[in-house]
């Protein structure tokens, strides 16, 4: 599983003009499901994900996770992350995972970011045409790949 994690102070989902899903300061997560992603993958990126440190404390150093500052999460799923561009120019998606692997999977990560946090987790709509909002905020940008566990 591949996600962009982004600090933001403000992000929503619109679907035909209509704003569907909605949070303030936190974090706005875009996740992609490999076809060969696990239950086990789930469980690690959502411990990685809410222990990470990237809210600033008191003196404004990146010391404090989400749970911390009791931030919002906002998550929506992108296949394209998965896409290849090492044959011509058109990406493939080749690995990305298909809706009825996927979506069980992307409901799963949504429950363990509730469960493991407590906080509210929000959610794009699975496979629509979707525009995100967004204000980064740093800009803090975080990459992580479950087949790249660092």
């Amino acid at each position: 599983m591949r996600v962009v994690i982004q600090r933001v102070s403000g992000a929503n989902v619109e679907i035909e003009s209509k704003i569907v899903s909605e949070i303030e300061s936190g974090l706005l997560i875009f996740a992609g499901i490999e076809e060969s992603d696990n239950p086990e993958d789930i469980k690690w990126l959502v411990k990685k994900i809410i222990s990470l440190r990237i809210f600033p404390d008191s003196d404004g150093v990146m010391n404090l996770s989400a749970v911390d500052t009791k931030k919002e999460i906002l998550v929506v799923s992108q296949f394209t992350l998965h896409a290849s561009t090492k044959k011509g120019n058109r990406p493939s998606y080749i690995r990305a995972a298909r809706p009825e692997q996927a979506i069980p999977l992307y409901d799963l990560f949504m429950n363990e970011l509730k469960n493991e946090s407590a906080l509210a987790v929000k959610s794009g709509v699975f496979g629509a045409m979707m525009k995100i909002n967004l204000i980064n905020d740093g800009p803090v940008t975080i990459l992580i790949d479950t087949k790249n566990k660092e």
